[in-house]
């Protein structure tokens, strides 16, 4: 049966930012939910210490908790040979970090969507690099998961996987028992896809998911479109929803998941309006996998 895990996704400013709140409050809160780990962040601000690292795991374990996952962002098609390189030692110095808080999944992405930058140059690009970091992986027996992504939290431009056809291109492109995908349902509405339409193209290569559903606060999503390239992270009228309250069938989701034999993470990103809005997602999410996993 998959398991649940939770990520800080209303606490990204705090705990990566400001340093209003310390990684030790964000565990209290979530190992009061009734879930069974927790998904890191390789950009909380008291993860720059490593001395840390082994102090978090053992907080988390000692709750009864693991860390599974690690989510990070890779960009990886940079112009630039030298900058790319960098980014590649980031992301092995982010395995390591995974492998350090007892994990087995670290996301990798494809990189920013650089206005002058050809689909063809993106996916060879965002490969290669790739394919650079894998031997590392496998020999910490960790997965790289590369995820469907919209944007991160602090970047300028959308992610050049975004849509569907460019993120299939990019997942056909690299084989390796030590990568697969992390599904994301929302991405594709943002990406103008049909999340089941991308689920049932690549179903067999889903390894975690990332449990969400969104909606506008205002506008369309041509409005949104329109606002990517005009400020860092997340455009200001998107927002996070309460999950089995948004566009996401996740009936559909879970018996897809279910036929292929998916066994691996759950990971919410829910809770931008407070502990109780995430509760109810974590109950709704046990609801449906006590459904499709019995």
């Amino acid at each position: 049966m998959p398991r649940l895990a939770a990520f800080p996704k209303a606490f990204m400013q705090a705990l990566c930012k400001d340093g209003s709140m310390k990684v030790a409050e964000w565990i209290d809160l979530a190992c009061d939910l009734d879930i069974d780990g927790l998904e890191w962040y390789a950009g909380f601000l008291e993860m720059q210490d490593q001395k840390n690292w082994e102090k978090f795991r053992r907080q988390v374990e000692d709750r009864g908790k693991v860390i599974p996952m690690m989510c990070c962002s890779p960009d990886f098609t940079h112009p630039d040979k030298a900058f790319r390189e960098n980014e590649i030692q980031k992301q092995k110095d982010w395995i390591e970090m995974t492998h350090a808080l007892g994990g087995s999944y670290c996301r990798v992405l494809s990189g920013q969507r650089r206005p002058e930058l050809t689909i063809e140059e993106g996916i060879t690009l965002a490969a290669a690099c790739i394919e650079a970091c894998l031997p590392f992986a496998q020999e910490r027996s960790i997965t790289l998961i590369i995820e469907n992504h919209y944007k991160d939290d602090f970047w300028r431009y959308p992610e050049f996987a975004q849509k569907k056809e460019v993120f299939c291109a990019l997942v056909d492109k690299v084989h390796h028992p030590n990568f697969g995908v992390n599904y994301d349902p929302s991405n594709a509405y943002l990406a103008g896809d049909d999340p089941l339409d991308l689920l049932y193209r690549i179903s067999g290569r889903v390894v975690t998911m990332h449990a969400s559903d969104r909606y506008l606060l205002e506008g369309t999503l041509e409005d949104l479109r329109r606002e990517e390239y005009d400020a860092a992270g997340y455009a200001k009228r998107l927002c996070h929803g309460e999950i089995g309250k948004g566009l996401n069938d996740y009936d559909a989701i879970f018996a897809e998941l279910r036929r292929v034999g998916f066994d691996g993470w759950i990971s919410i990103e829910d809770g931008v309006d407070g502990m109780e809005q995430l509760r109810r997602s974590v109950a709704f999410l046990r609801k449906k996998m006590r459904e499709y996993w019995p």
